[in-house]
């Protein structure tokens, strides 16, 4: 407990497992209080362990505090209960990580189903290259992602804010990705890797929104910044999908960089999109006046 965060209280969504529960270590690490959101009170699937109820259990025996506050961004009420029991469990709220995030990568095409090409075939629970996901991904589950990637960080924004003109300062970290900038421009001569079109979409407008927040919030002294990963960090949710990375980091280490993130000067650092690796060896200072 090195102190360097007390007396703040954080919510950090999607704290069951990963980057999220992580954070969540790391900041009471630090001496922050610390509401820890997510759906998952019990393991639904072998392959995605974790629940708010052990992350809160490791904070407080690390000697951290900590709240588990179940909640599903999809739903608004929970959205303003979740901000709620956290205020009145740990006080006002200093510090916002926005992590929850949502993953569809398309579905295979279902048998009788005309509309979809013939040669598409299922491969390893997936679809292979030729069907694209933009096809296979219907737009219920396109749309999910800007719920819970970009509208539910909207109203989370709009709710803590106060808090922190109140406090004449506070952090709002959006855990962004890569997939915001993939593909890129064309054309593509490699299309081995492929694309997830609701998830970096939702990653893209969570950057805008980073800028807009940013801008609007500071004169109050509060720094809004996007985290991205450096390199692919084999967390249960991204295994759950794909294993196959030359280079990765740990959660631990983005959790570093998180917190290194929530202590930065909102003068001087703020509406950026920042690769954890850039916050750890401190290159990402080279920007700042």
């Amino acid at each position: 407990m090195t102190g360097r965060l007390d007396g703040r209280a954080a919510i950090v969504t999607g704290a069951s497992r990963g980057l999220g529960r992580a954070i969540a270590l790391a900041l009471a690490a630090e001496g922050a209080s610390v509401a820890v959101v997510g759906r998952t009170e019990n393991v639904w699937d072998e392959r995605l362990p974790g629940t708010i109820t052990e992350t809160v259990a490791d904070i407080e025996a690390a000697g951290g505090r900590a709240v588990a506050i179940r909640a599903d961004l999809l739903d608004r009420d929970d959205i303003a209960r979740l901000v709620d029991e956290a205020r009145d469990a740990l006080g006002p709220i200093t510090i916002l990580i926005n992590n929850a995030a949502f993953t569809a990568p398309g579905r295979p095409p279902k048998a009788g189903d005309s509309a979809r090409p013939k040669s598409a075939k299922v491969q390893h629970g997936g679809i292979k290259p030729d069907w694209p996901p933009l096809l296979g991904t219907p737009l219920s589950a396109y749309r999910r992602h800007f719920e819970i990637a970009v509208f539910a960080v909207y109203e989370l924004i709009q709710l803590v804010s106060p808090d922190m003109i109140a406090a004449h300062g506070g952090s709002i970290i959006n855990i962004s990705s890569v997939a915001s900038r993939l593909p890129g421009d064309g054309p593509y001569p490699d299309r081995g890797a492929g694309v997830l079109p609701g998830y970096g979409g939702s990653k893209a407008a969570l950057e805008h929104l980073t800028w807009c927040a940013a801008y609007d919030l500071t004169n109050h002294n509060v720094a809004v910044n996007a985290l991205s990963p450096s390199k692919a960090i084999m967390t249960p949710g991204l295994s759950y999908y794909a294993r196959d990375f030359a280079e990765v980091s740990t959660p631990e280490e983005f959790a570093e960089a998180a917190v290194e993130l929530a202590l930065v000067d909102p003068t001087v650092v703020t509406g950026r999109t920042i690769g954890h690796r850039q916050v750890l060896d401190g290159s990402f200072r080279r920007f700042e006046a």
